[in-house]
C-alpha cells in the first residue's frame, strides 16, 4: 500500500530554507573583528565632528544670532546664487551629459575626464582659473570688458559662475549615468516614427531621465551652497554682494566663534535635508 505524503510535510524543508534565506541574506552575516573595528573607527571619525558641532552650539543665543541682518543677507544670497548656479548647470549640463552618453566622437574619454576635473581640483585653483579666463585681463574677460563693458569678477554674477563651475560636474555625472541606464531604443523608435532627434530627446528622453536630473540638481545645489574657495577667489567677500554663508562662517570664526557655529548649523541642516531628499534614490537596496 502506497503512503501519500501530505503537501505540508513535503514543503516544510523548502519553507524553512526560504525563511532562513530571508532572515540572513548573503553578505550580511556577522562582521569579522578585523573589519568591524576599523569600520567603527571610520564611523566615529565622520560623526564625532558633527556631534561636537551640535554639543557646542550656543542654543540659547541661537535665535538671536540667526535673526541678525548679516546672517539673513548671507543666507538669502546663498540661496539665490545656489539656485541660479543649479539652473545654469541644468541648462548646460544636461545636453553635455547627453553628448557623453549617446554620441561617439574623438576624445570623448578625455572630455569626460575634463568635465569631472572640478571634482578633484582645489576650489582655490578653480577660482584662479576663472580669474585668468573671465577677469578683466583674462582671455575672455578682456573682450567682454572692451566690447560690452562687462566686468564679472567681484560681482554677484561671479558668485553664480564660481558655484556653477564646481557644481555642474555633479549633475553631469548623475544625468550621464541615468542616460546610460535608460534604453535608447525608445528614442530610436520615436525617430523612426518621424520625430527629430531633438523632439525625441524632449518628448521621450527627458521624462525617462527626470529622476536622474532631479538627483543631480539637488547635489549640484548643495555643492553650490557650500562653495567657498572658488567664490572668495573669483568673487571676493563683499557684504550683500558676494558674501555667501560659507564666507560668513569663515569671517565669523575669526571674530565671533558662536556666530560661526550657528551659521554652520544652518548649513548642516541643509545638508541633512539634501540627504533625506535623496534617500529613496540612494538606499533602494537597504
Amino acid at each position: 500500500m502506497t503512503t501519500l505524503h501530505e503537501p505540508g510535510a513535503a514543503a516544510g524543508p523548502r519553507t524553512g530554507r526560504t525563511r532562513r534565506g530571508r532572515g540572513a541574506p548573503e553578505g550580511r552575516r556577522g562582521a569579522p573583528f578585523p573589519l568591524l573595528v576599523p569600520g567603527l573607527l571610520a564611523l566615529a571619525f565622520l560623526l564625532l565632528p558633527l556631534l561636537a558641532l551640535l554639543v557646542r552650539a550656543p542654543w540659547r543665543s541661537l535665535p538671536h544670532l540667526l535673526t541678525s541682518p548679516e546672517v539673513w543677507q548671507a543666507l538669502q544670497l546663498s540661496l539665490v546664487s545656489a539656485t541660479a548656479a543649479t539652473a545654469v548647470s541644468i541648462a548646460l549640463g544636461v545636453p553635455l551629459a547627453w553628448l557623453l552618453a549617446r554620441t561617439d566622437f574623438p576624445g570623448r574619454g578625455l572630455v569626460r575626464a575634463l568635465v569631472t576635473l572640478p571634482l578633484v581640483l582645489p576650489p582655490v585653483v578653480g577660482g584662479v582659473a576663472l580669474l585668468l579666463a573671465l577677469g578683466r585681463n583674462g582671455i575672455i574677460g578682456r573682450w567682454l570688458d572692451a566690447w560690452f563693458g562687462i566686468t564679472l569678477p567681484f560681482t554677484t554674477t561671479a558668485v553664480v559662475i564660481a558655484e556653477a563651475f564646481v557644481a555642474m560636474p555633479f549633475l553631469v555625472i548623475s544625468v550621464e549615468g541615468t542616460l546610460r541606464a535608460a534604453d535608447p531604443r525608445y528614442e530610436e523608435a520615436a525617430t523612426t516614427l518621424g520625430a527629430s532627434r531633438f523632439t525625441a530627446f524632449r518628448r521621450v528622453t527627458l521624462p525617462m531621465i527626470a529622476p536622474g536630473i532631479a538627483a543631480g540638481a539637488v547635489l549640484a545645489w548643495a555643492r553650490a551652497l557650500g562653495e567657498f574657495g572658488a567664490t572668495i577667489t573669483f568673487a571676493g567677500n563683499f557684504p550683500g554682494r558676494t558674501r555667501t554663508m560659507p564666507l560668513a562662517v569663515y569671517l565669523a570664526l575669526q571674530n565671533d566663534p558662536e556666530a560661526a557655529v550657528s551659521l554652520s548649523l544652518v548649513l548642516l541642516v541643509v545638508s541633512i535635508a539634501v540627504l533625506a531628499g535623496l534617500r529613496d534614490r540612494w538606499m533602494t537596496g537597504a
